[in-house]
């Protein structure tokens, strides 16, 4: 069995994988990662679709005959030889032309879970803001990365004896996304009054655990403000659109999550000062009223004090007793006025003054006009009533004036039993005991 060494081997796989034909001129199709434009001109970059990804580099001579600029999510066709980078051990990529074809497919899956979740108003909900001097702070990332180093330092840095309550989690990898889930949920249980989550910079692909539908809907759930600290500042993620604050760096989160020790003791301090300033301030107020109220106030001449009282009780009472009598006259004369009203309207008031007014059988008016011969009517007086018939009329003719002549009057009241007629005038006699007009 032979004996290979590295550098014979990765020789071996370069002369395998460049001596096959169709890899010295091919095409692929993918969506490009990690686009990075190196100070010499090179391009650097990752070609993937939904399994697999394929490093590339795009020398500066091919480069400058590019027509676009590279940008990650863009979905491309890219020309070149598959070879072996024996430094690093690397099957690559070597671009020599690229064609733009679109967004690519994880762009898009990414951009259609953002504007689903922008609907659902994920991301336009009411930010919280984060506590002035949290009882403790959670953080959530990786047990070896550099993150937690760097929060815990900060952290210890500004307030020594602040709590720091670590959920350790994978932060990259298929089983990331559901170990990050279960910490935010865990939050709940602990005294914490913030959480941290966060990583150190990676590429595009290194960041999709925070790009997950279900940690993002964690992260709106999480029962106290959320500070994101996911990558670097050219780095956003879904989660850092949901979080309450936003930090370019895990080190930034945590200086924004703690306040100074120092510092807060010395605000304390000036708190204190003027606190007592002010109560200084007010005791020498109160104590200056009290001199002067002994000197040349009430303490002084207190007799003076109660007959100014007494005198001023007098004058409101004098104005109570005025005001009393204007209302009772202004009330006075408004129920005089409503009586005089009433009194207008009065049907009684004319028969009072000597009229009177006349109702046939139904109760109804009947005019000159209208007596008939013969006929029945009740006569009304302001004192009581009669019933008449009529025994002589003469109407107005061609608009001269007609003469009445009325007979002896004979009457008396109306018989019980309504308008019935008298007994007499039932049997056709005239000498009824109604008068007769």
């Amino acid at each position: 069995m032979t004996r290979w060494t590295v550098s014979g081997l990765v020789a071996a796989l370069r002369q395998l994988v460049e001596g096959v034909p169709e890899w010295r001129a091919l095409w692929v199709e993918g969506e490009l990662s990690g686009v990075k434009a190196h100070i010499s001109g090179h391009w650097y970059f990752t070609l993937k679709d939904a399994s697999a990804q394929l490093r590339c580099v795009m020398f500066r001579k091919d480069a400058e005959r590019l027509r676009f600029r590279p940008q990650d999510g863009q979905a491309v066709a890219a020309f070149g030889r598959l070879g072996v980078f024996e430094r690093d051990g690397q099957t690559q990529l070597y671009v020599s032309a690229l064609e733009e074809l679109g967004s690519g497919w994880h762009y898009r899956q990414l951009e259609a879970l953002r504007q689903k979740l922008e609907q659902e108003g994920l991301f336009s909900r009411p930010k919280r803001r984060l506590p002035l001097l949290p009882r403790a702070v959670g953080l959530i990332t990786s047990p070896s990365g550099a993150a937690r180093f760097d929060v815990e330092t900060v952290v210890r840095r500004r307030f020594p004896s602040m709590p720091i309550v670590f959920y350790p989690v994978l932060v990259q990898g298929e089983q990331a996304a559901e170990a990050i889930v279960a910490a935010l949920q865990a939050v709940s249980k602990e005294a914490v009054d913030v959480v941290i989550l966060g990583r150190g910079g990676g590429s595009r692909e290194d960041l999709m655990a925070f790009n997950d539908e279900r940690v993002v809907r964690a992260a709106a759930r999480c029962p106290v403000p959320l500070v994101s600290a996911v990558g670097h500042q050219i780095d956003v993620t879904l989660t850092d659109l949901v979080a309450d604050l936003r930090a370019e760096t895990p080190s930034a989160a945590a200086e924004l999550v703690v306040p100074e020790y120092d510092r807060l003791f010395s605000w304390q301090r000036e708190l204190a000062r003027r606190a007592e300033m002010a109560t200084v301030r007010l005791l020498a107020q109160a104590r200056e009223r009290l001199r002067q109220w002994a000197e040349r106030g009430v303490l002084a001449r207190p007799e003076e004090f109660w007959r100014t009282a007494r005198f001023r009780l007098e004058r409101l009472e004098e104005r109570k007793d005025r005001a009393f009598e204007r209302a009772l006259a202004e009330r006075r004369l408004a129920w005089e006025r409503l009586r005089g009203r009433l009194l207008a309207v009065d049907p009684q008031a004319p028969l009072e003054r000597g009229y009177a007014f006349v109702t046939d059988r139904g109760g109804n008016l009947v005019g000159y006009r209208e007596v008939v011969l013969g006929q029945r009517y009740q006569v009304h007086w302001y004192n009581g009533s009669r019933w008449m018939q009529a025994l002589d009329v003469e109407a107005r003719r061609d608009g001269q004036p007609g003469v009445d002549r009325t007979g002896p009057i004979r009457g008396g009241d109306e018989p019980a039993g309504g308008n019935r007629p008298p007994a007499g005038e039932r049997s056709g006699d005239p000498g009824g005991r109604d008068g007769a007009v």
